[in-house]
């Protein structure tokens, strides 16, 4: 019986540490560029390891890297925005959150690349997800912090969509400064210093 948990247990590590090689890879090459054969030699796993730990191939591969994804920005991005009592903190804390995971501009959004290839096919619901909750829990924060519905809305959409542009410029220009400029612009929309919230 113990072989058995053991074998368990080694599959959920390989898969576990399979998980952020798989992301960069979808990253890099988009799910339909990222063959098995790539896969493999970026985690390390032969092509039986990788079946083994991910039973339903690349596309359950890729559903655990948008899990992973999703769990990060839940607990780090979007469970503050709804529910920190300092809304305007969380709002930094989202900027700066934001600016790590995307390593200053250096590193693109997985689900943006997604939504832009056949992954929007596959994997429509998770990347519209995405996008829907980051919009609601900033209009969250932005309500309680002042700016009405309206503007809140607003705004926590243009601030997605800047960001995912800043992204895209970022790496078009070869400039990771670009999304940092773009960053500090959306801070001062987002907390205004002279308490205009629309």
């Amino acid at each position: 019986m113990s072989g058995v948990g053991s074998g368990a247990s080694s599959r959920a590590r390989a898969r576990e540490a399979a998980i952020p090689v798989l992301a960069e890879v979808f990253r890099e090459h988009g799910y339909e560029g990222a063959s098995l054969a790539l896969l493999g030699a970026r985690t390390g796993l032969g092509k039986g390891s990788l079946y083994h730990a991910f039973p339903g191939g690349k596309a359950e591969m890729a559903e655990a890297v948008l899990d992973a994804i999703e769990a990060w920005f839940e607990t780090r991005l979007y469970a503050p925005l709804r529910d920190e009592s300092d809304p305007e903190a969380a709002i930094r804390r989202m900027l700066s959150e934001t600016e790590a995971y995307f390593r200053s501009g250096g590193r693109a959004c997985l689900v943006g690349a997604f939504a832009l290839t056949e992954g929007r096919d596959r994997f429509g619901d998770r990347i519209r997800r995405y996008f829907a909750v980051w919009c609601d829990s900033l209009a969250a924060a932005l309500r309680r912090s002042g700016f009405t519905e309206a503007a809140a809305k607003g705004l926590a959409e243009e601030t997605v969509a800047a960001i995912q542009g800043g992204l895209v410029l970022a790496r078009a220009l070869d400039d990771p400064g670009a999304f940092g400029r773009t960053l500090d612009r959306l801070r001062l929309q987002l907390i205004p210093e002279d308490g205009d919230r629309g």
